[in-house]
């Protein structure tokens, strides 16, 4: 088992000592704790590959396919970056995710990646769904007009459509405001793992924060959660517990034989007799 008891007792100790704060929009709510994406991987069977000392996570899939990098100290907006590796039948694939995305929403890609969902839907159906409008250029915006999902068209830089997500200060007029946190997906990544980013992101469900944990906006809503802390506990030891067992599960199905033919009857039916 990768993840240790110890791991799991550290995160507890923590938020056992916090008074949660119901957080909205999630787009607003902070980074929160990275260990809801690092300790669900672990979970499922990825490995720690970097300095245990290090500020720095890396963290390898069991098929050494896929790479994420947590890098608190990287000197560009990119915090978060995720590799995949091309294969005989799949295409590589890079994604990346800023200082302040919610740890919560970024767990909707990396969960979709141990366990991907049983239906394939369209990116932006979650999205016009929870109410967000489109604009003229195509873009969708948040109703506080803060967060913009974009689906930017070919261009000389890639070889297909690429996912921009960015969350921005209220501008003025046409003139957007400073980046808050942006996510990007190349033109290869797999639309499911969109999907089930773009399905976390716009949930109406606040995200549980800290009295000082940092928001990604002043403007963010926060009122005291009717969830004790033992309880947000709780939810993340259930939660690891849950994609310990899909990926086991999913190991399961990629090593069980593939089954033998039906054996052929010993006697063929008779045609049908003849009028």
């Amino acid at each position: 088992m990768l993840l240790s008891e110890r791991q799991l007792a550290a995160f507890a100790d923590k938020h056992a000592g916090q008074i949660p704060f119901d957080t909205s929009p999630r787009h607003l709510a902070g980074p929160g704790d990275a260990r809801h994406v690092t300790h669900g991987l672990a979970a499922a069977g990825w490995s720690a590959v970097s300095d245990p000392l290090s500020a720095e996570i890396v963290q390898r899939s069991p098929d050494l396919r896929h790479r994420l990098q947590f890098d608190p100290q990287s000197t560009t907006s990119a915090w978060w970056r995720l590799r995949a590796e091309p294969t005989d039948t799949e295409p590589g694939w890079y994604a990346e995710f800023g200082e302040l995305v919610p740890a919560e929403v970024l767990t909707g890609f990396t969960d979709a990646l141990i366990a991907p969902p049983s239906q394939q839907q369209d990116p932006w159906q979650p999205v016009t769904s929870a109410g967000w409008q489109r604009d003229s250029d195509g873009t969708v915006h948040s109703p506080d007009s803060m967060c913009h999902v974009e689906l930017r068209p070919l261009s000389e830089f890639s070889r297909g459509p690429s996912w921009h997500v960015e969350t921005r200060e209220p501008g003025h007029g046409q003139f957007h405001g400073p980046r808050i946190w942006h996510a990007y997906f190349d033109e290869r990544t797999p639309v499911h793992l969109v999907g089930s980013f773009l399905t976390a992101l716009v949930d109406r469900s606040p995200l549980q924060r800290g009295m000082y944990d940092r928001t990604g906006h002043y403007s963010a809503a926060q009122k005291p959660s009717p969830l004790r802390p033992q309880q947000v506990v709780d939810a993340h030891t259930a939660r690891v517990e849950s994609l310990r067992a899909r990926a086991r599960s999913a190991r399961r199905q990629q090593t069980k034989p593939a089954p033998t033919p039906a054996k052929a009857h010993a006697h063929t039916a008779q045609p049908a007799a003849r009028r």
